[in-house]
Parts: structure tokens; sequence; C-alpha cells
């Protein structure tokens, strides 16, 4: 019998006996050997296993959103690595998913900004936006942070002069990435601090210039536990050990998350996006409690439907209530597959499917349901809010509706 989602034990519990040697007792006892591969006849390797589910439940194979979508989290820069072929493939599933528009995180500054512009928008001029990044090393040296553009004086100033100018170039908005906090090193070899004031003024620039400031802080929760047997994704950080930020090198979760809060209580003009869900989706309650304090703050899913849709009541409640603070994120671009379980999730009540295409899954080893949203809702999600928060998602959302109108 498939019990509610909110009972589902994790597919992790099965795993721990399978590696421990426990017996699974279908009619065996405490003495026997744990289970064979049956295609080899030798013990079975916890990375080697590949459940298929007996399940027979409704299979809703959504390859299309209903709704135009602006995917507000993506990384051409870093995924495609300016390929004129790999972008004209990705614009092609744009069309068949009903994308209208995607963000682009990796714009920088500069020149950087200029070759990015010119590769997203010589072709495709309305069917992209782009964020700049801070440099926060400049011309230092990578290995000697004392040496960088943001030790020198008034380095908050000259970033957001640099914003300015970025911003006459066509930039939407600006995005921070998890090093800041969890990389970047200060003069004396410490991490950089996410609410040092010296940043003050960037924040605040962004705040004058309509900027939203995209910022992705800290990272899942078992990252930040030990690699052992009680952490719910050892199996992914066995594969990515350097994925950890357990120990004292690093600053624990709460602290960067608190670090982070106060600066967007600090600058309420300014709209702060909340990256991954403001990588709190494990525990909405908190996330809620963030989007009731801070009015400038908003939040998207990019790489957390894994999260989401194994909490499909309280998912579903969230969204609803703070509908018109969530925009939509991939964390993109993503093979088609990957996609089509974001319509599903967000616009079915199908149950008990993959979250990824990828074998096995890259977050966590379960499987998610759907939180089926209303139309009205799901249009806010999809393309709305992006429209009302993001420079530019407006105009040219619109040229997309008429040209597929008119198709």
């Amino acid at each position: 019998m498939l019990c509610p989602p909110r009972r589902l034990r994790s597919l992790w519990c099965l795993l721990v006996v399978i590696a421990s040697g426990a017996s699974v007792a279908y009619g065996q006892n405490d003495e026997t050997d744990p289970p064979l591969d049956g295609e080899n006849g030798r013990p079975l390797a916890i990375g080697e296993f590949r459940p298929e589910a007996m399940l027979k439940v409704r299979q809703t194979n959504l390859t299309r959103a209903k709704f135009p979508v602006v995917d507000d989290h993506t990384h051409f820069r870093y995924r495609l690595k300016h390929s004129p072929e790999q972008l004209d493939d990705f614009v092609g599933v744009m069309d068949r998913n009903n994308i209208a528009l995607c963000v682009s995180l990796d714009g920088k500054l500069g020149d950087d900004f200029d070759a990015h512009a010119k590769y997203l928008w010589t072709k495709y001029p309305d069917r992209f936006l782009i964020y700049a990044n801070i440099d926060w090393q400049g011309d230092g040296d990578a290995e000697k942070p004392e040496t960088w553009a943001c030790q020198r004086p008034e380095f908050g100033r000259r970033m957001a002069l640099e914003l300015a100018e970025v911003k006459k170039k066509g930039a939407s908005g600006l995005k921070l990435f998890k090093q800041f906090g969890l990389g970047y090193k200060d003069a004396d070899g410490s991490l950089l601090k996410i609410d040092d004031p010296r940043w003050d003024p960037i924040w605040k620039a962004c705040g004058e210039l309509g900027l939203p400031v995209i910022i992705h802080t800290a990272d899942p929760e078992a990252f930040f536990r030990p690699i052992d047997k009680t952490n719910e994704r050892w199996e992914e950080l066995s594969r990515h050990p350097d994925w950890s930020f357990y120990g004292d090198k690093f600053p624990s979760r709460e602290e960067l998350l608190a670090a982070r809060n106060r600066v967007i209580e600090r600058h309420p003009e300014t709209i702060f996006i909340g990256a991954h869900m403001a990588n709190d989706s494990e525990d909405l309650a908190i996330v809620a409690q963030w989007l009731e304090k801070y009015p400038n703050l908003y939040v998207e899913p990019a790489s957390r439907i894994s999260e989401l849709g194994r909490q499909p009541y309280t998912s579903r409640d969230f969204v609803m209530k703070y509908q018109d603070r969530i925009l939509f994120g991939t964390d993109g671009p993503w093979p088609e597959e990957r996609l089509h379980y974001y319509w599903r999730f967000f616009e079915t009540f199908d149950e008990y499917f993959s979250y990824s295409e990828k074998v096995p899954p890259p977050q966590g080893l379960w499987y998610i349901y759907g939180i089926g949203l209303p139309d009205d809702v799901l249009k806010k999600i999809y393309h709305e809010n992006a429209a009302r928060i993001i420079p530019g998602v407006d105009v040219k959302l619109k040229k997309y509706v008429v040209f597929h109108t008119e198709e």
C-alpha cells in the first residue's frame, strides 16, 4: 500500500540496510548473507543499486509548460562555454518547452559582459537577459587575496559605478555566487563576510539602479553535516566530497544565512532573490518566516524540486501562500528531459516520479510528487512575477507572446 507522502521514509534507509549487510527478511534469518547481485552472484555494492519502482500510478508526461516561462536562473557561460551550436540547440529546446526567456547569471563585467552579450544577443536578442557579477579579484594574484581589488579603498563605490555602466549595456540584475561566504578570501586569509559594511555601496546601488540581486548563500543542510551513515545525501557526497562544508574551515550554515539576512534587512529598497529557495528548501517554515520579515525578498526553485517534491503538501501550501514572491528557475540549461520534470511538478498531482534524468539522481535517492498548481498561480510563477521585478522581462515577454500567438 502506498503511504501518504508525508510519511514516506527515504530510500536511504533501505540502502543503509544493504550496505551494512543486514538481512532483508523475506523468509531469511539473521544468519544469512546479504542479498546477492542476480547477474554475477556477488554482494551488491551500494553504488550499483538501481531500484525500479513497482508502483502503478498516473504518468503525465508533460513536454511543454502550460504558459510562457521566464527561467530566471541559468548559466549559459559556464554550461555552454559560448558554443554557437549548443546555443542554437537550446533555443530549440526553449521553443518546444514554451520557455520565453532565460536569464543568464554569468555576465561578469567590462569586456567579459560584452562577450557574453554578443554570444546571447547577436542572434537571439529577445530571448535572453543577463545579470552582472562582482569582480572581487580584479588584477590581483589569485593565490594572494591581499592583492585583490576588494581589499583596496572605495571598492564598494567603484563597483557601484561599474554596475551603473553595465546597466547601460543592458544588464538586468546582479548575481552573487556561493563562493561569496564560502570561498573568496579576505586579506588575512579568512573568508569574506557577506554582511561586511564594505559591500554596502554595492547593495545600495542595486536598489537605486533597479537591479535585483540574486544571491546563492550556503548550500543544502546535508553539506554542512558529517559525511556519515546519518547523512541522507551520503551517496552524493561520496561522489563529490569537495561539496562538503563540514568542519571548522567554514562558517556554519546558520551564520551564513543570518549574514545574508542582515544585508537584506539593511537594504529594504533593494530586491533580493534567494537562489534555490533561499537555500533552505528543507525547512519551508523558516523560508516563510524570512518572507514575512523581509518584503524585499523573493525566492526561486532552481535545482530544488528534488526537495520540494518530497514534501508536496507543505510545498503546495507554501507556494499558494507566497505565490507573489516566487519566481521560476532551473539552474540550467539542462537536458530537455529534466525540464519536463519541472512542468510535471508544478502542473500535475502525479506521484512518485523522478526529478532528474541522471542515474543515479544527483541530489538524493528519492522520488517526488507534483503539487498541481491552479492556472493563475502558475502564470505568476512562470512569468508574471519576473515581469514585475526584473528589468527587461516585460518587453521581451510581450514580443514572445505576440510572435507565438501569430504563428
